[in-house]
């Protein structure tokens, strides 16, 4: 494995984590998720990977989404929001990412514990 397939499966383990945390802050919608995810080139995903996770959290209730009319004329935007229940999904989530966090500075020697 090269250092590009293990950053491929670090995105692919922390999309939904990134994407539950943005639209915790406010609602979202997919492309400005996608841009904003682009800031960011180790969790940088196109829309062929993002709309399908989006669908996927809309189907397991962890966010919800509702049509907002556009300024100048523009087409109705689907924003998504977070659920009560995804809201306990990403709590879940931060404290395994934390103890993760913890775990790799231990290991790298950066903390001393013990």
């Amino acid at each position: 494995m090269n250092v590009d397939d293990w950053k491929s499966q670090i995105k692919r383990g922390t999309l939904d984590f990134c994407i539950l945390l943005l639209i915790k802050q406010r609602p979202y919608y997919g492309y400005e998720i996608i841009s904003k995810l682009e800031q960011y080139p180790i969790v940088a995903a196109k829309e062929n990977t993002i709309y399908p996770l989006l669908r996927r959290l809309l189907k397991e209730e962890y966010i919800s989404s509702s049509w907002q009319e556009s300024t100048e004329g523009l087409p109705p935007r689907k924003y998504y929001t977070l659920t009560e229940k995804g809201n306990e999904y990403l709590n879940a989530m931060s404290l395994e990412w934390d103890n993760l966090l913890t775990a790799i500075s231990e290991i790298k020697g950066e903390l001393n514990f013990g």
